[in-house]
């Protein structure tokens, strides 16, 4: 009987699973982050003096902002659109037709309202202008604490104060840029310009580009066609010049810090002293294996001292400026990864190390902030496993931690000014998200949001994390798809997913897996396997994890793919004679040395964006992790795909953005030719109109196109 039931019950479930919906290709890839998407709490913040929350609510249909508190059960609403126009009425601004995206500050609320950039007094509904309209459409705009704001206008920088606008350089070029990122946006590079903390002084990079070479990216949208040039600095090839700049908003004065040494070194992480008199950068020599931490006088431009160094004999990478300590501005934070992990360390003005802040075997992810007292840091880290994401907070003085966050996943955290209360976001494979407020003292717990899976009406199969033992000395994370309807008895067909670089990491314990977008559960839904694993190289593994690759890209990861590979035959459920491998970008060039190198293991593979040749890459990435082509000769050569086209002998399509200017369309380009010298059939697909990723309408597209390509050579 227990039998009998047993049975109709699977086929009960089987009928019902049957009748789910299945993704279309539009549901994967733009509902994704759309309509099926996670539940969210819109403009969720805290709200500005207060240590309670606000979020944008919907009310009797109309967008609502409501707040509440940790130790409040309910929540209040306290502005709604047409509150809000009457203070902007009232404030002599006019009124707006939806609700903006508010910054609640503590005595201001910050909005863009008809393109200009507001503070709104909500006490005495007062506005005054941060940024006008009639400079918003500007680039690099920053603004000031002291009413000031930076812009770039045809690569001059400008200065407003609110009155009139100063132009502070004249000789801006597309050869000369001014206050623009530079080193293409390595070493954690983002912005170039930086206020100081009084918001009168401005630093801000001057980048010479002269001496590099013009690369061609083609606009093919005029008739004829026009080449648009952008200076592309190829590995071992001359680098662009940067120097740094003090303006002073309120004499109109321009000092040029004294950073002498080769004109092609690297000048990162700029951070300002709090007294605002001095300027330290992270000073890095080309060959990216010596780091000198300098101070500059801001008023002089001279070179003040060297607070310490670090060296490596693979490459230093600073990506974090120094943190001073709030409250106390003798002592700040550095992050590196000197011991093998990336962790926090606690050092004096005159670089005298006074302790070793974060120790273990796991990596500091971001630094967050300091409590009321400085007297404790909160920041988040892998401690718990590489594929989690949790917050802590370290004593600068015993050095004790605590965890904050609680829950296995990946949480997201907002810590209070006064470092008393968090608003955490934890998501897993099970979980979509899931909201709270957390009390650190009393560590009470209010949740005001568990989010329904939005694909509950969708056939899906569950995500399975688990590790394997690789060559190396450390295991290996993957990430598995079964098919929807799984039935043991039978095989299915694989697709391989992967990156295998650094500054990226495939898989965590996250909604979806850490995948953004379905395809995979698409692809399950239609009877493939789908396998993806963090190979050496990858993010958040440790120093000797990444440096495994230098010099020789590709090598260890081919190792641990294999090593993947034979985990996926030991299955009996997997079809190894029809097996797809998918790679982007990095993972591009991955994919197509493999095809190349292992023959016969893949019957199918798309590579999109790939590296060819690591010749046609950029200076800082390239030579950071092969040095320069004269340096490694055989490296570059071992990894020059072209002159490997002659080996392929299976399925290969390649994809590449037409306007690419990160990964330059001559890499995809000679590879092609290279194929038809040697008399090898190889597919291509371009996407005109695009750069390195395809992105909006046209992804859709794109995954049709490679799923089509899987569909054809493995079923």
């Amino acid at each position: 009987m227990k039998k009998i039931l047993l049975f109709f019950l699977l086929i009960s479930l089987f009928s019902a699973k049957a009748q789910l919906r299945m993704l279309t290709m539009e549901d994967a890839m733009v509902k994704a982050r759309t309509s099926l998407a996670a539940e969210n709490l819109k403009q969720l913040q805290f709200s500005g003096v207060t240590n309670g929350y606000s979020y944008l609510k919907k009310i009797n249909g109309q967008d609502v902002f409501v707040k509440g508190d940790v130790n409040a059960a309910a929540e209040v609403p306290f502005l709604s659109l047409d509150q809000l126009n009457e203070k902007l009425k009232a404030a002599g601004v006019s009124s707006v037709q939806s609700m903006p995206v508010i910054q609640f500050h503590n005595a201001e609320w910050i909005m863009t309202v008809n393109d200009s950039r507001i503070a709104l007094n909500p006490v005495n509904n007062t506005a005054r202008i941060i940024i006008d309209k009639s400079i918003s459409n500007k680039t690099d705009v920053e603004e000031s604490g002291s009413g000031y704001v930076a812009y770039v206008d045809n690569n001059n920088l400008f200065v407003s104060d609110g009155k009139k606008s100063t132009q502070v350089t004249k000789d801006g070029t597309s050869d000369i840029v001014y206050a623009h990122s530079v080193h293409r946006e390595e070493f954690g590079i983002t912005k170039g310009t930086f206020w100081s903390n009084n918001g009168k002084l401005l630093a801000f990079y001057r980048m010479d580009q002269s001496m590099v070479a013009d690369y061609p990216i083609i606009d093919w949208t005029k008739r004829p066609a026009v080449s648009v040039n952008i200076k592309y600095p190829m590995a071992g090839d001359k680098s662009h010049h940067v120097t740094v700049a003090v303006y002073n908003a309120v004499t109109g004065s321009t000092t040029w810090l004294k950073t002498t040494g080769d004109p092609e070194q690297y000048l990162t992480n700029i951070a300002w002293s709090p007294d605002d008199r001095s300027v330290f950068i992270a000073v890095l020599n080309r060959g990216q294996n010596h780091m000198w931490l300098n101070q500059y006088d801001a008023a002089t431009g001279n070179f003040v001292k060297t607070l310490f160094e670090e060296k490596d004999d693979k490459y230093v990478e600073p990506l974090v400026p120094m943190l001073f300590v709030k409250d106390n501005s003798g002592k700040f934070i550095w992050q590196s990864n000197r011991g093998g992990w990336n962790h926090l360390y606690l050092y004096d003005m005159n670089g005298n190390l006074i302790s070793q802040l974060t120790k273990g075997n796991w990596e500091v992810t971001e630094v967050k902030s300091f409590d009321s007292r400085s007297q404790k840091l909160f920041y988040v880290s892998t401690a718990e496993s590489p594929v989690t994401r949790n917050l802590y907070s370290v004593d600068l003085k015993s050095g004790k931690t605590e965890r904050i966050t609680q829950g296995d996943g990946t949480h997201v955290s907002q810590v209070s000014d006064d470092g008393s209360t968090v608003i955490d976001v934890l998501s897993n494979t099970t979980t979509p998200r899931m909201i709270n407020v957390i009390d650190i003292k009393t560590k009470k717990q209010k949740n005001i949001l568990t989010a329904q899976n939005p694909l509950n009406e969708y056939a899906l199969t569950d995500i399975n994390i688990f590790k394997l033992k690789g060559e190396g000395p450390d295991s290996l994370y993957c990430r598995l798809y079964k098919p929807v309807n799984f039935d043991n008895s039978k095989k299915y067909p694989v697709i391989v997913y992967w990156y295998g670089g650094p500054h990226a990491q495939m898989i965590n314990n996250a909604w979806n897996g850490g995948s953004g977008d379905l395809w995979f559960q698409y692809m399950a839904e239609r009877g493939y396997v789908v396998f993806t694993v963090d190979t050496r190289g990858s993010d958040n593994r440790g120093r000797a994890f990444e440096q495994s690759i230098f010099r020789r890209l590709g090598d260890v990861q081919m190792q641990d793919m294999l090593t993947g590979i034979d985990y996926l035959r030991s299955q009996s459920f997997v079809d190894d004679k029809k097996m797809g491998l998918f790679g982007w970008s990095f993972g591009g060039f991955m994919t197509t040395d493999f095809m190349l190198n292992h023959p016969g293991i893949f019957k199918a593979a798309v590579a999109g964006g790939p590296v060819m040749n690591w010749q046609y890459y950029e200076v800082m990435y390239g030579e950071r992790y092969m040095d320069t082509p004269q340096e490694n000769p055989e490296g570059y050569e071992a990894t020059n795909l072209i002159k490997q086209a002659g080996k392929l002998k299976d399925k290969l399509l390649l994809i590449h953005g037409l306007q690419d200017p990160v990964v330059v369309q001559e890499n995809s380009v000679s590879f092609v030719r290279a194929c038809i010298d040697k008399g090898v059939q190889v597919d291509y697909m371009i996407y005109p109109g695009h750069e390195h990723n395809v992105l909006g309408k046209d992804r859709t597209h794109l995954y049709q196109k490679v799923t089509d390509y899987f569909m054809e050579y493995l079923k």
